[in-house]
């Protein structure tokens, strides 16, 4: 059984901002698959389906980004989720827009969803994709994440979306490092 979850904040207020991307892969994956059945359960929305023979879970947390550890490990709890057998999807001002970066491990990276989940899950070897969202202009950080995309970015990120489907693919069939060779941005401006 696969865990795939998307980090963001609930409420329709943060709907389409750029915090909210790991929200919006997991819809559009959803929508692809013809996934519509979520249930309001572990703190957060999730529905189950079956994709390349493997039993799969597609997970919203409801809690704040900040606290998306609490409702992760409740949902991996409750289905005896390996750390093997996560994915976790978030954004990143560190990397250029629209492109991804797939690793089997790694830090937070400054992200404070995913250090709450490191620090929920006792580990940090589980899988990630980061979508870059870039850094802002200026440096308010916290008014950035929480603005909404334009139309155009949004048409961008249509395409950043199906490389995000296939890796997602390539994670459920025990593939993940084919998705890396082929999706991992070459240029990153952070230090990992």
């Amino acid at each position: 059984m696969k865990l795939i979850v998307g980090l963001g904040n609930p409420t329709k207020k943060y709907q389409n901002t750029r915090h909210n991307i790991g929200f919006m892969a997991i819809d559009f994956y959803a929508k692809e698959n013809g996934i519509t059945d979520f249930k309001e359960k572990f703190n957060g929305l999730y529905a189950t389906s079956v994709i390349e023979n493997e039993k799969v879970i597609l997970f919203k947390p409801g809690l704040f980004m900040n606290l998306s550890g609490e409702a992760i490990l409740e949902i991996m709890n409750y289905f005896d989720i390996k750390l093997n057998d996560l994915l976790v999807i978030y954004d990143d001002m560190d990397l250029p827009f629209a492109s991804l970066r797939l690793r089997l491990k790694g830090n937070a990276g400054g992200h404070n969803g995913m250090k709450n989940i490191l620090l929920h899950l006792h580990s940090n070897e589980f899988s990630r994709i980061r979508i870059g969202i870039d850094r802002p202009k200026d440096d308010n950080n916290i008014d950035y994440v929480l603005s909404t995309f334009s139309k155009q970015e949004l048409e961008t990120l249509t395409e950043t979306f199906k490389k995000v489907n296939d890796s997602i693919n390539d994670f459920i069939k025990n593939d993940f490092t084919k998705a890396m060779n082929l999706y991992n941005t070459k240029v990153e401006r952070t230090n990992e």
